[in-house]
């Protein structure tokens, strides 16, 4: 584990290779599981604002959910997530005639990003835990863990990024900079470049 700011980062998000391998997964990391992807109560308001816009995009089951439960609904251990079908379907993932899963609060985004005018607020790509996948984050005491979480079915992800010498930090560079700021992000670049140099000394 290393120390930044008010963060603890595991060794894995700086030494785990990984590249999302689309082509093979079809994104079906947000169709598949026993839970909603984690929200924070920020999101969820900004859900609920976007909400008339997405439900004619979801899924009849989809909208049925949401109006039986809600957006989100609180887990087992009691954190915030969104709100599935069948146990394991985000409400917001629709599956297109080739298979392929998307996510209609993404597609939402990338169809407004380049208008003139200044974006709402409410206007997000998509919940911070998934915009990070696979590294999720955790609370340890008054400090925020990133931890690298291993899923079977993002195998052919850790082969690309393999292939690519892709480090994870450096994949989820987007997200992470989203999440935690530049100075932050260049710091944990530094404080991996030294890393890979103590690695190499000691080798």
């Amino acid at each position: 584990m290393i120390l930044i700011r008010d963060t603890i980062v595991s060794l894995e998000v700086l030494e785990k290779e990984f590249c999302c391998d689309i082509d093979n997964c079809k994104g079906c990391c947000c169709i598949e599981g026993d839970a909603g992807a984690p929200v924070t109560p920020e999101e969820e308001e900004m859900l609920r604002k976007l909400l008339p816009e997405l439900l004619p995009q979801m899924t009849k089951a989809a909208r049925q959910v949401v109006e039986k439960q809600g957006l989100a609904y609180n887990d087992p251990s009691g954190e915030r997530v969104l709100s599935i079908v069948n146990d394991k379907d985000c409400i917001f993932a629709r599956t297109d005639h080739n298979g392929w899963c998307y996510c209609l609060i993404e597609r939402l985004y990338n169809s407004r990003k380049s208008e003139v005018e200044s974006q709402k607020p409410e206007w997000f790509k998509k919940p911070i835990s998934c915009h990070l996948y696979p590294i999720r984050l955790t609370k340890v005491g008054e400090m925020t863990g990133l931890e690298y979480h291993r899923w079977d079915i993002c195998h052919s992800s850790r082969q690309l990024g393999h292939k690519l010498h892709l480090p994870l930090y450096k994949f989820l560079k987007e997200p992470l900079i989203r999440r935690f700021g530049q100075d932050w992000y260049d710091e944990l670049c530094l404080t991996a470049e030294e890393w890979e140099k103590a690695k190499g000394a000691g080798g």
